[in-house]
This record gives structure tokens, C-alpha cells and sequence, in this order.
């Protein structure tokens, strides 16, 4: 087994951030966002690492974001570098928030290090806390991979889970949710264990 995802990321730190800077598809999501968000929305950031760029683009534009990360080393970060939202330590399996408290849930990559029975019952939560309306904007490497342990940025990583992209589409379609907006993207992070680019799906689906 490898690391847990708080083990691993407690050790990346700030280095997180620096290898992924330049995901600039990240960016275009959250523009994008921005563009369908009412005023002062609730948003909830899944998996929020160090705050940036998600926290800190979504609190300057006016809106009420919480953040969220197994990490409390990533949590202790992202509250120094982003004081305009909030940010608690907690494991994504077991949160509980009341139907429809969200008009947005983001998730940049969090459901990697989870088994797909984990998956599967997080959306189906992500899609209840949602508010009518509301927009679950999901960022993953979609592939075909159940429980394989891979090493990330020089560390042996936790057991990683995904699903293609079609499987995403499927599960968040049989949640009630519609599909908006779709694509991928290849990215190589600044660091050098990756030779090969890493291939990205962004994904937000809209509740009726």
C-alpha cells in the first residue's frame, strides 16, 4: 500500500501547488464558472490543496467558498494564502452537508485516491447537495484503473481509481444531472517524473 492522500499530500505541500501552476485548463474552468455562478454563491471546493487557484479566483470574484482537504498541512497553506474563504480538514468519503446547500461543487482531481465504490457514493452525495441549478465541476485522469498504486511527483502515492470519461458521463447522467460541458486536456506538470503528458478530463453537470 502506499501513502493515504493525507499522508502524501501532508508531505507535498506547497511543491503541489508549484508542479501544477501551469494546468491552465484549471483557469478556464473557473472562468467559465464564474459565468454561470448567481451573486455571492455558495461554492464548495472538493480536494481544495493549498487554496489556488480555485479558493482564491472564486473569493475574489465575491463568492462564499468553503474549502476542504483530507490535508491538514494542505488546509494550513491554503488559510495563509487565501483568508477571504474558509477552509476545514476532512475526508470526502464521510462529509455530510443538507440537500441543496450548494450552488457549485468543485472537485479538481480528489476521486483519484479513492476506490470507485467511494466514487460512486460521493457523486450521489455531490448531486444531493447540490441547489436546483446548481453545477458540479469535476476534473479527473479518466481511465480505466481500479486500486493501482502509482508514484506521484518522486512518492509512492495511494492506490489510485478512475473511470473513463464515458463512465462519468453515465454515472452523473443517472444521478439527474446533465452534462454541459466536457473535455480534455493533455498537461505535463513541472516536475520531472513525468515524461509523458498526463491526460485530463474537465466535466461540469448542471442540476435541473
Amino acid at each position: 500500500m502506499g501513502l493515504s492522500a493525507a499522508e502524501l499530500f501532508d508531505e507535498l505541500g506547497k511543491d503541489y501547488e508549484t508542479a501544477f501552476a501551469g494546468l491552465t485548463a484549471q483557469r478556464d474552468e473557473l472562468d467559465w464558472l464564474l459565468g454561470e455562478l448567481p451573486e455571492r454563491a455558495r461554492v464548495l471546493d472538493l480536494g481544495c490543496g493549498t487554496g489556488r487557484p480555485t479558493a482564491e479566483v472564486l473569493a475574489a470574484a465575491g463568492h462564499d467558498v468553503t474549502g476542504v482537504d483530507v490535508s491538514p498541512r494542505m488546509v494550513e497553506i491554503a488559510r495563509a494564502q487565501v483568508p477571504a474563504a474558509r477552509f476545514e480538514v476532512g475526508d470526502l468519503r464521510t462529509l455530510t452537508y443538507a440537500s441543496g446547500s450548494w450552488h457549485a461543487v468543485i472537485a479538481f482531481f480528489p476521486l483519484l485516491q479513492m476506490t470507485r465504490a467511494d466514487i460512486d457514493a460521493t457523486l450521489a452525495r455531490i448531486a444531493d447537495w447540490l441547489a436546483p441549478g446548481g453545477i458540479f465541476l469535476l476534473a479527473t485522469v479518466p481511465v480505466d484503473v481500479e486500486g493501482i498504486e502509482v508514484e506521484f511527483m518522486g512518492k509512492a502515492a495511494a492506490d489510485v481509481s478512475s473511470y473513463p470519461a464515458e463512465v462519468y458521463r453515465e454515472r452523473l447522467t443517472d444521478l439527474g444531472l446533465a452534462v454541459v460541458r466536457e473535455r480534455i486536456v493533455e498537461f505535463r506538470p513541472n516536475h520531472i517524473t513525468v515524461t509523458d503528458p498526463e491526460r485530463d478530463l474537465f466535466m461540469a453537470a448542471r442540476k435541473p
